[in-house]
């Protein structure tokens, strides 16, 4: 929720609490599933899920987040119509369906992992230890109100290099159908106080994840 005001404390949970209903399961093994068949990426998945209206996003616990976000970005690929998720209509049998996966093969395909590293064209234009500021308005640049794995806590902040990842799928890009445009990702430190007004603890550090068209050099 990038930090906002408002929402009260954070209350760790037993790291043993993995689902609070018996439903919570059942919609990550659909999630998996469907996104096997190849309809739709990870981007895109994430984008469906933030585009839920403001009402529902607040609202919603973390796996009907998921569950609304699977049925827009369903409905957007044409994998589903809403009539057949509504019960309207009888579902037709789909072309993608044999690419779905099944039981046995989830803890391959898990422990597998889909790597989103890619070899780029574009040179790393910062090296660690050089300060950088994040990008003023965290927005896509290419979309008007598209995906973006850009904090607005961080955005226009002051931080440093820590290291280099390599070149990685954009998640700007990759969200809306421009291609993967694999760009340098860099772990940006942040001070406590550059990113919040009022922090508890102002010398604790903050590591995010950035790509390179978000950063600018620090004069």
């Amino acid at each position: 929720m990038g930090g906002r005001f408002g929402d009260g404390a954070v209350k760790p949970e037993p790291e043993d609490v993995k689902f609070h209903a018996d439903w919570h399961p059942r919609a990550m093994a659909l999630t998996v599933a469907t996104g096997a068949v190849g309809a739709f990426n990870l981007d895109m998945s994430r984008h469906a899920r933030e585009s839920l209206s403001p009402k529902d996003y607040t609202r919603f616990s973390y796996y009907e987040k998921w569950m609304g976000g699977l049925a827009n970005v369903l409905v957007q690929t044409g994998v589903l119509t809403s009539e057949e998720l509504a019960g309207t209509v009888e579902p037709a049998p789909s072309p993608l369906a044999e690419r779905k996966l099944s039981a046995d093969k989830v803890a391959g395909v898990l422990a597998k992992g889909g790597p989103v590293d890619r070899p780029s064209n574009i040179a790393p234009t910062f090296k660690t230890g050089d300060a950088v500021i994040a990008r003023k308005f965290a927005e896509n640049e290419k979309v008007s109100g598209g995906h973006t794995r850009l904090p607005r806590y961080a955005a226009g902040a002051r931080g440093h290099i820590l290291r280099l990842h390599g070149s990685h799928i954009l998640p700007d890009s990759n969200a809306h159908g421009f291609g993967e445009a694999p760009e340098p990702l860099y772990a940006v430190v942040f001070p406590a106080s550059e990113l919040w007004q009022h922090p508890e603890h102002p010398r604790d550090e903050v590591v995010v994840d950035m790509w390179q068209s978000y950063l600018l050099p620090a004069p």
